[in-house]
């Protein structure tokens, strides 16, 4: 009897807030659902995260996902940028933690390595061999929601590896492999 889950991946952002779906049976990956939540209207930044993590509860509510892959935010030349990133992040992570659904950061070389075999993969390249894997008639107009659809994809192709990125099974886990971020 083959076994069957869900992955969610999700690309986290305050402008725009991409995210996938794919079900694995036994060693194959379907494709469910991939869109993207839009936030540019909203000029609030506590508003933009409370929709982040309101999109990703009924994300989680609605397909039931066993997993969920996250794209860790990566360090540009923007402080700020990476800063507004990292709370994307950590909201649509406590949606899943709230949920005590397993979480797996990866870095953006690391899913792009794992879809195209190149670390600098573009957008466009990611997009064109997700369209080829999944069978995807059309791209979006946006990439934000391929770049969830490929963390989901990526930690597909990682299952198994003893190493995978940071994975937290609850609240529990997080605090205990972040105590140092703690305050006593």
């Amino acid at each position: 009897m083959a076994t069957e889950k869900i992955i969610l991946g999700i690309d986290p952002g305050t402008t725009i807030m991409g995210f996938g779906l794919i079900k694995v049976v036994g060693k194959k990956m379907e494709f469910v659902q991939m869109n993207e939540l839009l936030l540019q209207k909203y000029n609030d930044p506590y508003v933009k995260l409370k929709l982040i993590f309101e999109r990703t509860i009924e994300l989680i509510d609605t397909y039931h996902p066993d997993e969920i892959a996250i794209e860790a935010p990566f360090f540009g030349k923007n402080v700020q940028s990476m800063l507004k990133l990292g709370r994307a992040q950590g909201v649509a992570m406590a949606a899943g933690l709230s949920r005590e659904i397993p979480i797996t950061e990866y870095l953006p070389k690391k899913i792009k390595m794992a879809i195209t075999g190149n670390g600098n993969a573009s957008k466009e390249q990611v997009a064109k061999m997700l369209q080829s894997l999944l069978g995807l008639k059309s791209l979006p107009k946006n990439l934000d929601s391929t770049d969830g659809l490929a963390a989901a994809v990526c930690h597909f192709y990682n299952q198994g590896r003893v190493e995978v990125g940071k994975s937290y099974s609850g609240w529990d886990a997080f605090v205990k492999q972040n105590s140092s971020r703690v305050k006593k």
